[in-house]
């Protein structure tokens, strides 16, 4: 289900709206698109993601996935644009290291990310350069009855970060999210297996994105 993309990087489709916002754009690549990462805006509508975006030095994700299932794209897919954040590192998973294998300490983020940078982008998950981005509209909320920890010096929207839960993405949106996916999967090569929600990637709170489901059947084209 390949689709037309515009030598501009933005996709020429009824399905997708052009809300580029080149605030978010860091500069053409360097390196190939090998993958794709899957977010929550942690906002609740759309509008508010897609203002924030036009600020200057505002981060964002190439595509945003509305509640009714619009498609907004963002970025240009040849542009950079920073939504991963530090790696993980996909060896843990794959048992071909253990964590005795990466630094502890204060800087074990940061360290276990430049040793990952040095990897192949198959040995590892795709970074900013080389992943497609796609926010999905969902926000993270407290649970019922949440009780704030004692001592805390968190704000609200920190502690939300921590420990809220986010939102379940909506049908409309599971459904936009598998066509997208497919369409950049044919398009640009990218394999099934490259696809990762935020929290795989990078250290996120774990239930961004843990609803949503980019394997549904889509209809062509």
């Amino acid at each position: 289900m390949a689709i037309q993309i515009a030598t501009d990087g933005m996709i020429i489709h009824a399905k997708v709206r052009n809300a580029r916002s080149p605030a978010i754009e860091r500069g053409r690549r360097t390196s190939t698109i090998t993958g794709i990462v899957v977010h929550q805006t942690d906002a609740d509508t759309s509008a508010s993601s897609l203002n924030s975006y036009t600020r200057p030095k505002a981060n964002g994700a190439h595509f945003l996935v509305d509640t009714d299932g619009t498609i907004y794209q963002t970025a240009a897919i040849y542009q950079r644009t920073n939504h991963v954040g530090p790696l993980k590192a996909r060896c843990l998973i794959t048992g071909k290291y253990s964590p005795r294998d990466y630094p502890a300490g204060v800087n074990a983020v940061d360290l276990m990310h430049r040793i990952e940078m040095r990897r192949a982008p198959g040995d590892r998950y795709p970074g900013n350069m080389e992943a497609i981005g796609i926010e999905m509209v969902g926000r993270a909320r407290l649970p019922a009855g949440f009780q704030v920890p004692r001592n805390n010096k968190l704000s609200m929207d920190e502690l939300r970060g921590r420990y809220g839960v986010y939102d379940t993405p909506t049908a409309a949106q599971n459904q936009t999210l598998s066509w997208l996916v497919k369409a950049l999967e044919d398009s640009m090569q990218i394999a099934p297996s490259e696809i990762f929600r935020h929290p795989e990637a990078s250290r996120k709170n774990t239930t961004e994105a843990q609803g949503a489901n980019w394997n549904l059947v889509v209809p062509t084209p």
